[in-house]
């Protein structure tokens, strides 16, 4: 496919000029960028408004919608991105050897990375900051139903690339529609592109996840864990997790089950159920809480414990302990974010410990799983892959490194 070919060719002869590029030039075209945004607003919301009118999944509405509130947000997120340090060139360790080899080890960018994503025109800007910060170049593949919105924000920072004397192919959107676009990208691409990260349903990561013959970052699903263990304070644990399940039930960082200590069923379990009911929240749970409720609540099924809602749903189960409340986690989670509450420190290093989560946590909602919140600038996704990077992917997260050896003459006996 010729079309993406170019755009492949291009985003090497970029990446190679990028790196010579001073850091000082990447934050003006950020800063530039940010400017752009706020004096081409209107221009944004009126593109947004055509993708929202052919929009057919109303359900996906409050994700696609760009209004004043969400650029100013996008606006904040361009401009933490470019105050965060310079990642490249950073000495990550160094040491010397007997024979007084010296060495050390060197941050690098990572090359071209491509970016499939759905919905969100947000990550476009996000992302192409990120990568630009970090000097590597996108190849951005946004959805269909985001298109203008989309294009409008790729070709505004293409714009601040070239006023700042940087090649606008550092940045490039795929303007075609055709679902073979796709398929091209994962199977023939990897001569061009250097990582592929999917953002979006669990369809499309477990379609990028099988077929890419290139490097993937993400994760499939984001199945939240909370255990409310005996020794915890019943005022923390119901606002960690009403906030966890209900301040933003579609991101992938929402709490999905909750896992209740037998022995606090009573005083903290049964009135953090009320408030969550009460809240708008379906719950389903085991016999033991249904009893409580006059089996008049939905029983949870094996299905239960091993889906993603990003929903006002939840799942609860009562364990008799901490190494119960693991167990169960090792078997459904999907190494994302799982967190315990609890105030005794032994059982939080127990559980923190014992885990396999990309992002382990201790008396904090699992809402808090975020690069923006981590102090990363913003993020180009979470990966669960066991492999680094884990967790929240941001600026230091898309680089990669290299040794520098030096001596003076040293030759290998």
């Amino acid at each position: 496919m010729k079309y993406l070919e170019k755009i492949g060719i291009n985003s090497k002869k970029a990446f190679e000029i990028l790196k010579k590029v001073d850091h000082k030039k990447i934050k003006s075209v950020l800063e530039s960028y940010n400017k752009n945004i706020l004096r081409n607003k209107n221009l944004i919301i009126k593109e947004n408004i055509k993708d929202v009118k052919n929009l057919n999944r109303k359900h996906l509405v409050d994700r696609l919608i760009l209004n004043d509130k969400k650029i100013e947000e996008l606006r904040s997120s361009i401009n933490s991105i470019k105050n965060y340090k310079n990642p490249i060139g950073k000495v990550l360790e160094q040491w010397q050897r007997p024979n007084n080899l010296k060495i050390k080890k060197i941050s690098t960018p990572i090359g071209v990375i491509a970016i499939i994503y759905e919905s969100r025109p947000n990550v476009t800007a996000d992302v192409a900051s990120l990568c630009l910060k970090s000097s590597n170049c996108a190849i951005l593949r946004g959805g269909s139903e985001a298109f203008n919105s989309n294009k409008i924000l790729a070709n505004l920072f293409r714009n601040s690339l070239e006023k700042n004397g940087v090649d606008k192919n550092c940045i490039q959107f795929i303007e075609k529609k055709d679902k073979k676009i796709v398929d091209f990208l994962l199977s023939r691409m990897e001569k061009y592109v250097d990582v592929i990260v999917p953002r979006g349903g669990k369809n499309l990561v477990k379609k990028v996840q099988k077929y890419s013959k290139i490097h993937v970052i993400g994760h499939l699903e984001g199945l939240c864990h909370i255990y409310l263990d005996k020794f915890s304070n019943l005022n923390m644990a119901s606002k960690i997790i009403i906030n966890a399940k209900m301040r933003r039930t579609s991101i992938c960082g929402a709490l999905e089950t909750l896992l209740i200590n037998e022995k606090v069923l009573n005083s903290h379990g049964l009135p953090i159920i009320k408030s969550l009911i009460a809240l708008g929240c379906e719950v389903r749970v085991d016999k033991k809480i249904n009893k409580l409720f006059n089996n008049k609540l939905r029983l949870a099924k094996e299905l239960d414990w091993k889906t993603e809602y990003l929903d006002a749903k939840l799942s609860i189960k009562t364990v008799k302990n901490v190494n119960e409340a693991i167990s169960h986690i090792l078997k459904y989670g999907t190494m994302h974010t799982d967190s315990i509450v609890t105030s005794n420190p032994n059982i939080a290093k127990t559980f923190l410990n014992s885990i396999n989560s990309s992002i382990a946590m201790h008396n904090v909602s699992t809402q808090f799983a975020d690069g923006g919140e981590f102090g990363f600038g913003g993020e180009i996704g979470i990966s669960t892959n066991k492999l680094p990077p884990r967790g929240p992917v941001g600026v230091d997260q898309l680089t990669s490194y290299k040794y520098l050896v030096s001596g003076n003459g040293i030759i290998r006996s």
